[in-house]
């Protein structure tokens, strides 16, 4: 195991306040937690993410003036505790209610309810979103359903401007399950990525294969086979998400391109146009578009696939300016 850091089991404790020191104008920690805030709140609903490191620059990345108040990080691929949630909750609460934004796995899900009662038990609002945009897996091909994924990104960026821009807390969580509605994502995985505690990869390929559907935890895909160019790695997965989206000409969707932590940007570039081209060739519109790293898996090699149903304003909400180190 090759990696820039010092004890492994410091990992955590030292990225965190790398972030805030890199970033003081931004942002700031709440005191003994590995929560990083916004550091000047608005007079807003506040919204909260996060879940374990290693999905750099999700979620921390992404707090900021009209993203995310505040995100909490657990250890490496680690779900953070109900503690630190609700220290999180607590420290963003301007009166209007708290939205919690939570990728389906199952420590997310249960640690973030507990704090969302606890928090309400002390008279705070909060309603939450869970986003399980990945359809590598059915619904019951897996212990908590479909799995949260690089789709989160696009959910943070659009409740983030309608919360900036004044929604109630109802409305938030009203918004934020129709784009949860109309996410989905797809991975495909070429090598895998070492948890520094553990100091191997968390699966192994042959040099000559790839494996779709991949986790961004190194959660098993739907089928491995051998290495093949990327518009063919790009027609597989668009066949699956075109059977999923039911799509027609003329459909208007945002795209996303993601890396996974050591894919270059050279080779994400090319995806992305191999994507483009079949979707032009279908008549799908794509009024937005993004390519870059945006929640890894360390030093994952491989990319994923995210698309956006557009609906209502929702275009203009993703365009609206922000100040995040992340997007």
């Amino acid at each position: 195991m090759k990696k820039i850091i010092n004890q492994p089991e410091n990992v955590l404790e030292e990225m965190v306040s790398g972030i805030v020191r890199a970033n003081e104008e931004k942002l700031e920690r709440l005191e003994d937690s590995y929560v990083i805030k916004q550091r000047n709140l608005n007079d807003q609903v506040s919204l909260v993410s996060g879940g374990g490191s290693g999905h750099e620059p999700s979620h921390a990345g992404f707090v900021g003036d009209g993203m995310l108040q505040a995100a909490v990080c657990g250890q490496v691929f680690t779900s953070p505790t109900t503690d630190e949630v609700l220290k999180a909750i607590q420290a963003v609460d301007t009166g209007k209610g708290v939205l919690l934004i939570i990728k389906n796995y199952s420590g997310d899900v249960m640690n973030f309810e507990m704090a969302m009662e606890m928090a309400e038990m002390e008279d705070i609002e909060v309603r939450k979103v869970i986003i399980d945009d990945d359809i590598a897996l059915g619904e019951d091909e897996s212990e908590q359903g479909k799995r949260g994924v690089a789709g989160t990104v696009l959910l943070h960026k659009i409740l983030g401007a309608a919360a900036r821009k004044g929604y109630s807390l109802d409305e938030l969580a009203e918004l934020g399950q129709a784009v949860v509605d109309n996410v989905n994502s797809l991975g495909v995985g070429l090598r895998g990525a070492t948890v520094p505690e553990v100091g191997k990869p968390g699966f192994t390929l042959e040099e000559d294969e790839i494996e779709f559907g991949i986790g961004i935890h190194g959660e098993a895909g739907y089928k491995r086979e051998k290495l093949q160019p990327s518009k063919e790695m790009a027609s597989e997965m668009l066949g699956k998400l075109k059977e999923t989206f039911n799509w027609s000409a003329g459909d208007e969707f945002a795209l996303l391109v993601n890396g996974m932590g050591g894919t270059p940007l050279m080779e994400q570039y090319i995806f992305f146009n191999d994507t483009l081209n079949h979707l032009e060739a279908d008549g799908i519109q794509t009024p937005f578009r993004k390519v870059g790293d945006y929640m890894t898996s360390i030093e994952m090699q491989g990319v994923s696939l995210t698309l956006l149903k557009l609906q209502d304003d929702w275009l203009d909400l993703l365009n609206e300016d922000v100040n995040t180190i992340g997007w």
